[in-house]
């Protein structure tokens, strides 16, 4: 049976990353394109409740595209339920700037829609690079370079699935590739940024803040290091069992034993 895959992004039609990632995992079976018809950076695993889902369908770069108003998180199951039930694998990207360090992740629509498809228990991987504009991905050398390595991670994930206990695997491109750039298994740094908040005011004098970040120094072995320091392309497993690690709560139980008698008094 042919397998199914899902191509997204956060960042539009627009962006030529969407095709790389196309051009990267079409040939290991049928895949369908479903894109937020503006960009939709930093929203996470936001879903869509306020207002109704528009789908409709383009012809782009020769490619038969869905659209919709929703965010990366709203494709997943916008897809499953309109376009292709029956999905073997989800990738997201290539992002339009990497996304390293846990300060990111949590924020990333590119990781988000991989995140949720991870939910239905659908493999997904998320691609992105540190790129400031998609027409970096012209170089004719960066583009083989990301395709090349995008298809042989996606051939391994259908062939193999994840392992036990990871959801998702985060991979981040560096500027540029070359015959020396390494493939490095990293962990998540905890920060990128640290966050600025530059006050000013408008024509009228009503104060405004517009929030910024300037590059923390990363500790090696860490995402951002691979990738902005040494220049290599990382990939991180990302477990999402956030809020129920069983071994944490057993390694700390006496804390939280002590905690809940504490709750329990005056009750």
């Amino acid at each position: 049976m042919q397998r199914r895959i899902l191509v997204t992004n956060d960042d539009g039609i627009y962006s030529l990353g969407l095709k790389l990632l196309y051009d990267a995992v079409s040939p290991l079976g049928k895949t369908i394109v479903f894109a937020p018809e503006t960009p939709k950076s930093a929203s996470g695993l936001g879903i869509t409740l306020h207002k109704p889902l528009r789908v409709f369908r383009v012809n782009y770069w020769d490619i038969d595209i869905y659209l919709t108003n929703g965010t990366p998180s709203d494709i997943i199951y916008l897809a499953v339920n309109e376009a292709m039930p029956q999905l073997d694998l989800v990738v997201s990207g290539v992002n339009i700037g990497d996304n390293t360090s846990v300060q990111v992740v949590l924020s990333s629509g590119t990781v988000g829609a991989a995140a949720q498809a991870s939910l239905l228990g659908i493999p997904a991987i998320a691609f992105s690079a540190n790129v400031e504009d998609s027409n970096e991905f012209n170089d004719p050398d960066y583009y083989r370079g990301i395709m090349r390595i995008a298809r042989a991670i996606s051939e391994y994930v259908l062939d193999n699935g994840m392992p036990e206990g990871i959801q998702v695997l985060n991979v981040n491109f560096p500027r540029r590739i070359t015959k020396k750039t390494e493939i490095k298994l990293a962990r998540m740094a905890s920060i990128k940024f640290l966050q600025r908040v530059n006050v000013s005011f408008d024509p009228r004098g009503n104060k405004y803040y517009w929030m910024y970040g300037t590059m923390a120094e990363p500790e090696p072995g860490t995402d951002v290091y691979v990738v902005h320091v040494e220049e290599n392309i990382a990939i991180t497993p990302i477990s999402f069992h956030l809020l129920t690690a069983d071994t944490l709560i057993d390694k700390h139980s006496d804390y939280f034993e002590d905690l809940v008698r504490k709750l329990k008094v005056g009750m």
